[in-house]
């Protein structure tokens, strides 16, 4: 009885921090105690809602290298600095996932600027710190100019394309890159006497090449390259160890767009555009409530069956199932997880299996009860003898959903995915719910009406 109390105490709590997460109006902890708009906490407990539901912009990036040049996990970490990318631009419901050995599939529910999202997410960001040493005045001169460095070279080379840009007038060498963006830390966009310029940190190894050069060349230009497109040439007026600020007349929305592209990193390989459509929501506001509704009515007949049919023992299947649900929706904001009208499916039908579980155990205890065994003895004997039908029958389940994601990996095929991963879910926390909570309630029950239960077997449903 004790170790129930334990239980009960760990489920309630349990219960009460999965109801608060899964709140709709709930979008998490942010505390920011300094103000100045990156906070210290940012627990995030937004729904993401797929394509299906909210519309927006799906792209299928192809990489433009041939084949065999590039490794899976180059591919891997295109996609990751895609999503960082793509996190930037505040699409928290966004999809980012490998397709096939080539494709990166990318889908923004919500997108209003999609030339934007396009251009963010394909852009290369190479950012190079690059010696304009003896140049003077003519420095200047460069601003907006195309340039060849010997970075681009060296890239060039790799990829074996011909490489395009002016090259020094004083060597007639590509000019010397000093260091590129990847010495970089940290970047943000900042506003000060009415300019937009960006403000960037730089790692250690990054200090250790930077603080030399410009202690080395105070007095001199070093112009600041944006694929391969000079943004401006100042001249170093003291030796930078730590950061320093990248100017170039931009706008607001170029300075967050670049403090981003920098931030992410280059694309370790080149990526062009393959399709980009814009998705309207298929499903109307209207057609969302209805399902809504469906769906709980289902829930609601579910639970009235299970008082009917099995009396108190329902009641313990229906708090568990109650739990079942709320654990669900906590874990899809906590993941997080994509809702799209598959994966709203996939829930609703492990709901069925949640329910099935208790149906096995209940038939069990009953089956024990005809065999004239002690309340107490069946109720241990009905749950001992369904787990091990109820573990193999979500595990082979399981095992389907695995398949069923693999293959929503494939081009054409992810809105499966999200249909595999809420069922998958679902049947995990089930062998939680169905065994576990079921049986902390019904023993409990048990516990409060042993005499009347014992005295009316009906009350057991048998």
């Amino acid at each position: 009885m004790r170790r129930n109390r334990i239980w009960l105490i760990i489920i309630i709590a349990l219960a009460i921090f999965a109801l608060w997460v899964s709140l709709p109006d709930n979008a998490g902890i942010v505390i920011d105690s300094n103000g100045d708009g990156t906070p210290e906490v940012n627990f995030s407990l937004r729904q993401s809602l797929g394509l299906d539901l909210v519309g927006g912009l799906r792209v299928l990036l192809a990489a433009q290298l041939p084949d065999g040049s590039y490794t899976a996990g180059d591919l891997q970490q295109a996609a990751n600095n895609v999503a960082r990318r793509v996190n930037g631009l505040g699409v928290t419901e966004a999809t980012v996932q490998v397709q096939g050995s080539n494709r990166i599939l990318v889908e923004l529910p919500g997108v209003t600027d999609p030339q934007q999202a396009v251009d963010t997410i394909q852009a290369t960001a190479l950012l190079e710190f690059v010696n304009f040493s003896g140049l003077g005045a003519q420095a200047a001169d460069y601003d907006g100019r195309k340039i060849l460095t010997t970075r681009q070279f060296e890239i060039a080379s790799e990829n074996e394309v011909q490489p395009e840009g002016e090259v020094s007038p004083l060597t007639g060498q590509p000019f010397q890159t000093v260091m590129d963006g990847s010495g970089l830390q940290a970047a943000s966009p900042q506003y000060q006497n009415g300019q937009w310029f960006i403000s960037f940190e730089l790692t250690p190894e990054g200090a250790a090449i930077f603080g030399p050069y410009t202690g080395a060349n105070v007095g001199q230009p070093m112009a600041i390259v944006l694929d391969g497109t000079v943004l401006s040439a100042p001249v170093i007026n003291a030796q930078l160890t730590d950061g320093g600020i990248i100017e170039g007349n931009f706008t607001e929305q170029e300075a967050q767009q670049l403090a981003l592209q920098l931030r992410s990193g280059a694309l370790p390989i080149p990526l062009a555009v393959e399709s980009a459509e814009t998705v309207g929501a298929t499903l109307g506001q209207q057609s969302i409530n209805l399902s809504i509704r469906a769906g709980i009515i289902g829930i609601v007949i579910v639970l009235l069956f299970m008082v009917i049919y099995y009396r108190v023992p329902g009641v313990a299947a229906d708090l568990a199932l109650l739990v079942f649900i709320i654990l669900n929706l906590a874990l899809f904001k906590l993941i997080p997880i994509t809702l799209t009208l598959p994966a709203i499916t996939g829930f609703l039908i492990s709901v069925g299996t949640a329910v099935d579980g208790n149906v096995l155990i209940f038939e069990r205890i009953k089956e024990e009860l005809r065999a004239g065994k002690p309340l107490n003895d069946a109720i241990e004997a009905g749950f001992n003898r369904a787990w091990r039908s109820i573990r193999d029958s979500n595990m082979s389940t399981i095992i389907i959903c695995a398949i069923l994601f693999l293959f929503g990996q494939t081009p054409g095929a992810s809105v499966v995915s999200g249909f595999a991963i809420t069922l998958a879910l679902g049947l995990v926390i089930n062998l939680f719910t169905a065994v576990l909570v079921t049986g902390t309630f019904l023993r409990l029950l048990v516990a409060l009406f042993h005499r009347p239960l014992t005295q009316r077997a009906w009350l057991l449903g048998a």
